[in-house]
Order: C-alpha cells, then sequence, then structure tokens
C-alpha cells in the first residue's frame, strides 16, 4: 500500500503542509504521534476520574495506597515524598480523599506521635472501578491494533523507553 493510498492523520498534512528545514519527517511523526497519543489518553484518564469524583493527584495518592499492599497504609510523608509534594500540599489532598470516604488517619502503631493514612473499603472500589473502566477505554483504542501489531508496537517503545533511560543514566 503505498503512502497516498494510507489513512492519513492530521500529522500526515502538518508535515505536507509545512517547511521545517532540518528536521527528519519521520522522528517529527513519531514525536508528534506520541505526543497526540498521550495527550489524548490524558484526557481520557481525567474524564474517567471525573465520573468517580476523584482528580488524578488524588486518583495517585489512593494507587499509592493500593500498591502498598495489605493494610494499605503509608504515611503522609511517604505519599508526599513519592508525590514530590510538600507534606502541607499533601494533607490537602489527604483531607479531601477523607471527606470523600476513601482514605482514613490511623494513630502509626511504630510512632506514638505519626499519623498514617489508610485505604478504605470505598477508596478501594473507587480505585478498583476506575483503573477497570479506563483499561476498559484504552481497549477500545488499542483494538485498532492486531494482537501482533500491539506486540510489535511494544518492542518498538520499549526500545525507545530504553534509549532515553541510557541517556539518563550517563548525563547525555
Amino acid at each position: 500500500m503505498t503512502k497516498s493510498e494510507e489513512e492519513r492523520d492530521h500529522v500526515d498534512r502538518f508535515l505536507e503542509e509545512n517547511e521545517l528545514p532540518g528536521v527528519d519527517l519521520e522522528v517529527e511523526g513519531i514525536v508528534d504521534r506520541i505526543n497526540g497519543i498521550r495527550r489524548r489518553f490524558n484526557r481520557m484518564l481525567d474524564e474517567t476520574l471525573t465520573d468517580f469524583g476523584l482528580s488524578e493527584g488524588e486518583w495517585k495518592a489512593l494507587n499509592q495506597l493500593q500498591l502498598a499492599g495489605p493494610p494499605h497504609r503509608r504515611s503522609i510523608g511517604q505519599l508526599g515524598k513519592w508525590a514530590e509534594l510538600s507534606s502541607g500540599a499533601m494533607t490537602n489532598r489527604i483531607d479531601r480523599l477523607e471527606e470523600a470516604g476513601f482514605v482514613r488517619r490511623i494513630p502509626d502503631p511504630d510512632d506514638r506521635r505519626g499519623v498514617l493514612v489508610e485505604l478504605t473499603e470505598a477508596g478501594s472500589k473507587a480505585w478498583a472501578d476506575s483503573v477497570a473502566v479506563q483499561a476498559a477505554k484504552e481497549s477500545l483504542v488499542a483494538a485498532a491494533l492486531t494482537k501482533d501489531e500491539k506486540r510489535q508496537l511494544n518492542t518498538l517503545l520499549r526500545r525507545l523507553m530504553l534509549e532515553f533511560e541510557r541517556r539518563e543514566q550517563s548525563g547525555s
């Protein structure tokens, strides 16, 4: 199938209509498509989380508690460090989650002055349900590819990710 017979997207049209001296158009197409897909997946996630009354930051805090394993607890400091937030900003996020009934604060059994944040049953359900809804939406989009194409795309994207990781480690 020739390029003219293939389906064309907005990236193809942009690259055909604009002169970009010194730019490898194949690389530009890859970057523009990855960025466009990322924005669309993020918008899809925002829509899902809005349906569950969650912000992305709140959902990520629930995620950290869920992934902590039973009894699904972390300190505000641990959650804040993971989210790269001050303890005050993390406290505000936890306050909203506590008001919604998704988490509760409990005394830290190892530190009389400490407090742990624990995922409630409602929080665990909101997390699991939102993950399931989002996964279903993502699967609908990925259905545009065959099973072999999905594996091939994962292989290619992994190679790009590994190259970024190598460059980050070497500082170049």
